[in-house]
């Protein structure tokens, strides 16, 4: 409902004061584009690096993948050896209980020209359609975020359309050692080459950390034009170069317009719900004998059931992995059990409401019988085990 104003605002109106009042214009009271109109303005998502479902810490990092926090990839390339952990150190007061960071612990000091070290997030194309790229309304987009280093200096950010090949860099400096600060950089709208309205991989945000000369060679690329390797990174520190370096981030957000407004925070099973489009564990051992489905026996020794894979519509039609070794799970029924080392996952299902897939194990040696109801179960040769579906750009 329309706010009165009048005569004065903090007064209750009385019925000869409505005559001189009017009702407030909502329109210029606030702008289309202020935040409070755009929720989900943020396209980055777990910027407060608070869902970490593969694990809190990895170690002895020097190939390139998702590690730990979710959606944050991690891109190395002859840059020593690194541990990348869910942090507690966060900036003060400002609402974060979450952190990445990433500890050098092999130095590299001489690097070679494809050396490179960089933590980077791809997003979806058809979530990027507002942003208008390619027309002559194309937005400006505003990156802001929390960053500390003992190592002082430039560092690059890019942004990189890889649906037609261009990008654009901006350099931020860390000005004092082992201080939480925070950065903000704005990124022209590009009026070249739309994003494709998909699925795919069409834009990423890159924070380089370290790069070789094969990405500094040029003239650092502040403007949007054809994607070169050697405009990528110019300036940029080697973080690689001691083993008493460390780099913590957090609170990263991308928004559209040249404004960076305050992080947006979700609630925490939003934030889950999101990062499982890309990567769930759609089961877990909390310890021996869970229970992964139900279903029947295919043949004497051959069992079939339906896996469902969680309640998030995956991206893609993922990839489903399970644990295997001895005795890795059980197949139970008619008074009966037997071993049966490994999974097979097979029709594999998003388009449902529901996303699930088709699991078969073969039991070695099984009296249930052809045709009797069973279910499989974690053997309990390990309590962390699992099943993972995973559809990552």
């Amino acid at each position: 409902m329309a706010k009165l104003i009048g005569n004065n605002p903090s007064q209750i109106p009385t019925n000869g004061d409505l005559g001189s009042m009017a009702f407030e214009d909502r329109t210029n009271y606030i702008t289309k584009g202020a935040s409070v109109h755009q929720p989900f303005r943020n396209l980055i998502i777990n910027g407060d690096m608070s869902i970490a479902q593969r694990g809190t810490s990895t170690t002895g990092v020097t190939i390139s993948g998702y590690k730990t926090v979710d959606r944050f990839n991690f891109g190395i390339d002859n840059a020593g050896t690194w541990t990348i952990t869910q942090d507690t150190d966060v900036p003060t007061g400002q609402g974060f209980a979450k952190s990445t960071k990433l500890d050098c612990t092999t130095a590299n000091g001489s690097l070679s020209a494809d050396s490179l070290l960089l933590f980077q997030q791809k997003l979806e194309g058809q979530n990027l359609q507002y942003l208008k790229k390619g027309t002559s309304s194309a937005e400006s987009l505003t990156l802001s975020f929390w960053v500390k280093s003992n190592k002082t200096g430039t560092y690059i950010c890019q942004l990189r359309d890889i649906d037609n090949s261009r990008s654009i860099s901006q350099s931020y400096t860390i000005l004092s050692a082992s201080t939480w600060e925070k950065k903000i950089l704005t990124f022209v709208g590009d009026t070249t080459g739309a994003f494709d309205n998909d699925n795919g991989d069409s834009l990423r945000l890159l924070f380089f950390l370290v790069a070789g000369t094969t990405y500094t060679s040029g003239t650092l690329q502040t403007s949007w034009g054809t994607y070169t390797n050697a405009n990528r990174a110019v300036g940029q520190v080697n973080l690689a170069d001691s083993t008493a370096n460390e780099w913590f981030i957090t609170g990263v957000q991308l928004e559209a317009g040249t404004t960076a407004s305050d992080f947006e925070f979700l609630p925490v099973d939003v934030n889950l719900q999101r990062c499982q489009r890309y990567y769930q564990i759609t089961q877990e051992a909390d310890g021996s004998s869970d229970i992964i489905c139900s279903g029947a026996m295919y043949s004497a020794t051959e069992f079939y059931g339906t896996l469902y894979l969680g309640a998030t519509t995956m991206r893609a039609t993922p990839s489903v992995s399970a644990d295997t070794g001895t005795n890795a799970y059980n197949i139970v029924g008619n008074g009966s059990s037997a071993d049966a080392s490994s999974l097979t996952l097979n029709n594999i299902g998003i388009n449902s409401s529901i996303p699930h897939c088709r699991l078969e194990a073969v039991g070695s040696n099984t009296n249930v019988g052809q045709g009797n109801g069973a279910w499989i179960r974690f053997g309990g040769s390990s309590s962390n085990q699992k099943i993972i579906a995973e559809a990552e750009l």
